[in-house]
């Protein structure tokens, strides 16, 4: 039990600096880290000076349901949405709320922005458009934050993104 605690930890916190490969890992490490403690370690990213608070999606389900029907998006916070392997995606607003600005990330770098993405009123999914449009992208990570954060933030098409354990 105590490897467990020390070790995985550690794996995660080093995958996150080493582009998320062992990522999948992060409920079991904060069930752990949460019998030990209090507070358990929020997944960031930083891009250029921006240090955003993330949830994660992972499993299918997470992903699928991402931010539906939230009203709103506490500042400098947004959802993550891991791909590993990297995966071709495109995303939907089908039940979300509120315009986001969709962030497409390989390799450690924002390959494609999508911005002010507007909230879908459609009631049949098969209707909604998905962005990026077209057959969409090649991705390790997307990250969605509210919509006109980018453009506020000087967030760009070839920024660095590094994630962390905060």
């Amino acid at each position: 039990m105590i490897i467990k605690k020390l070790v995985l930890p550690a794996i995660i916190a080093l995958s996150l600096l080493c582009g998320l490969p062992a990522f999948n890992f992060a409920p079991q490490a904060c069930k752990a880290e949460s019998k030990a403690q209090t507070t358990t370690k929020m997944p960031t990213v930083k891009i250029n000076d921006q240090e955003i608070k993330l949830e994660i999606a992972q499993t299918p389900q997470e992903i699928e349901r991402g931010l539906m029907l939230r009203t709103s998006l506490a500042p400098d916070s947004g959802m993550v949405f891991l791909f590993n392997p990297p995966k071709q995606v495109n995303f939907w607003m089908y039940n979300c709320y509120i315009s986001l600005d969709m962030i497409f990330v390989r390799d450690g770098k924002i390959i494609k922005i999508c911005e002010n993405v507007p909230p879908e009123r459609t009631k049949d999914y098969r209707k909604c458009p998905t962005y990026p449009p077209g057959e969409g992208i090649v991705v390790n990570q997307v990250i969605e934050v509210a919509g006109g954060y980018c453009q506020k933030k000087g967030i760009k098409e070839g920024d660095a993104v590094e994630f962390s354990l905060k």
